[in-house]
């Protein structure tokens, strides 16, 4: 089992996108937010990659401790993580075939400590 502790406040990816304009197509297209940019480079000091990054069936269970008692959207947490993952190289990819579940995966509330604990495990 791997365990990843993430010592910041956890975000989604989806809150303020922005739509911008490709320059060359001229055609509209969504991109994440700075915050999000920022969240996932902070994510990247605390993730050590792996030597090979795993491809095959995991468990990825992830418990965020939010900083406030605000609703939150367990899948678009879920979501970001993932996405930080596979950009770290922890994960080849966050399709089905690598990512099997998510079981135990929660939102809890703790002001003092926010983060996100990740455990991944493989599934036989």
């Amino acid at each position: 089992m791997i365990k990843i502790i993430i010592p910041i406040a956890p975000i989604t990816k989806k809150n303020s996108q922005q739509i911008l304009i490709n320059k060359r197509t001229g055609r509209r297209f969504i991109a994440p937010s700075q915050q999000y940019k920022h969240y996932a480079k902070e994510c990247s000091y605390y993730i050590k990659p792996l030597k090979e990054p795993i491809d095959y069936e995991v468990n990825v269970k992830c418990i965020y401790y939010m900083p406030s008692r605000r609703k939150t959207d367990l899948t678009n947490l879920m979501e970001a993580t993932h996405d930080v993952l596979v950009d770290c190289g922890i994960l080849k990819d966050d399709n089905y075939k690598i990512i099997k579940s998510v079981d135990g995966s929660r939102v809890l509330y703790d002001r003092n400590n926010p983060r996100t604990e990740i455990y991944i495990e493989r599934v036989e």
